[in-house]
């Protein structure tokens, strides 16, 4: 395992394409590419009037809001974010960020890498 040390800005940007998701990108800045065995730490930036698609999957997610002000949707309850809020969304349950704000909603999340099949 070889360790990583990068800048942000070095990690390429990708546009989130998953239907219901508009203005939403995303940076894989470290994964099992570089040799994480357990764990994906990701950087979304989502546009003002963006938003994630509504979904769930088997795993959860921790996130911290770097920047900007929206919302998180948890199964039936939403929750007002901003820089500083920390969200724990558990497995299997329907989850989504919204863009509240004038400027860009950034956030870090870390999610378990999958087994390989």
């Amino acid at each position: 395992m070889k360790e990583k040390v990068t800048h942000l800005s070095h990690v390429p940007q990708e546009k989130v394409e998953m239907e219901g998701v508009r203005d939403a990108y995303i940076q894989w800045l470290i994964s099992d590419k570089d040799g994480a065995p357990n764990f994906a730490m990701r950087r979304f930036i989502v546009k003002a009037g963006g938003y994630t698609p509504f979904h769930h999957h088997p795993y959860e997610h921790e996130v911290l809001i770097l920047s900007g002000k929206g919302q998180v949707i948890i199964g039936n309850n939403a929750y007002d974010v901003h820089s500083g809020s920390v969200v724990f969304v558990p497995p299997d349950v329907m989850h989504q960020f919204r863009n509240s704000g004038n400027g860009d909603l950034e956030f870090i999340c870390v999610i378990p890498n999958l087994p390989k099949k």
